[in-house]
C-alpha cells in the first residue's frame, strides 16, 4: 500500500500540465540529467562504449517516461503474432519487483511473480516465449541465445539501456497522461526527450488518437 501511495503520489507531481514552484526549483537537476543522458548516448554511437549485439533480431518496447504505459500488453501481443508465423520468441526482462537474487532466471508458467516480477510471470502465461529475467537484459539475451534456439527476441522495457543492440524500437504512449508537463526528471515524468521518438520506427498510442500514432486496442 505504501509503494501504491508513494508511486501515485509521484506520478501526480510530474504528470500535472500545470507547472508548480516544485517544478522549477527541480529543472537545474534535470539540466543536469539531460547532459549527463545524452552524453551517455553519444558514448555509445561513438563506441566508447560497447553494445552488444544479439545473434537473433531484438524488438525493444519500451517508453520515454516514466511509470506504466501498457507495454506488456503489447509484448504479449507480439509474441502471439509471431508464434502464430511459427517463430520462437524470447522475451527479457529486468524483472521489476522480484526478489530473485541470481544472474538469470528462467521464468515459467508456475514461477511464483514475487520471484520474477508480476508482468514477466504474466507473459510466461499468456505465451510459449522463453522468458528469462536480468538485471543486464545483455545477460539474459546471452543466456536465450546460448539454451534456446530462438528467432526473435523481446525487450520488455529496456529503451533507454543502450548497451544493447536492438534492430526495432517500439514506443508506447500512455494517451491519457502522454508526457505530462513535459519536463525531464526529476521536473517531469521524461526519461528522454520527446523528440527522441522521431527515431524509433513504431508508436502505439495506449489510449485515445494522435495522426501518426498506432492506437492499441483490445479485441473482445
Amino acid at each position: 500500500v505504501i509503494k501504491v501511495f508513494k508511486m501515485s503520489s509521484i506520478l501526480s507531481f510530474v504528470d500535472h500540465n500545470k507547472l508548480r514552484f516544485t517544478n522549477y526549483l527541480l529543472l537545474p537537476f534535470s539540466a543536469v540529467f539531460f547532459i549527463l543522458s545524452q552524453l551517455r548516448v553519444w558514448c555509445y554511437k561513438v563506441g566508447i562504449f560497447k553494445v552488444s549485439q544479439a545473434e537473433v533480431p531484438v524488438i525493444v518496447v519500451g517508453n520515454i517516461t516514466v511509470g506504466g504505459t501498457g507495454k506488456t500488453p503489447i509484448v504479449i501481443a507480439l509474441c502471439r503474432y509471431f508464434e502464430s508465423q511459427g517463430k520462437s520468441i524470447g522475451v527479457v526482462s529486468r524483472g521489476f519487483g522480484g526478489e530473485y537474487t541470481q544472474d538469470t532466471l528462467k521464468v515459467t508458467p508456475l514461477t511464483d511473480p514475487r520471484e520474477c516480477g508480476d508482468e514477466p510471470a504474466l507473459i510466461a502465461q499468456q505465451t510459449n516465449a522463453q522468458v528469462v529475467v536480468a538485471k543486464r537484459r545483455n545477460k539474459a539475451i546471452k543466456y536465450l541465445t546460448a539454451n534456446h534456439q530462438v528467432d526473435i527476441i523481446i525487450s520488455d522495457d529496456g529503451l533507454q539501456h543502450y548497451a544493447m543492440g536492438r534492430d526495432v524500437e517500439i514506443v508506447v504512449i500512455d494517451g491519457i497522461r502522454r508526457f505530462g508537463n513535459g519536463l525531464l526528471l526529476p521536473s517531469g515524468p521524461l526519461r528522454e526527450p520527446v523528440k527522441r521518438l522521431k527515431s524509433v520506427d513504431i508508436i502505439i498510442n495506449n489510449g485515445s488518437i494522435v495522426e501518426g500514432e498506432i492506437s492499441s486496442q483490445l479485441n473482445p
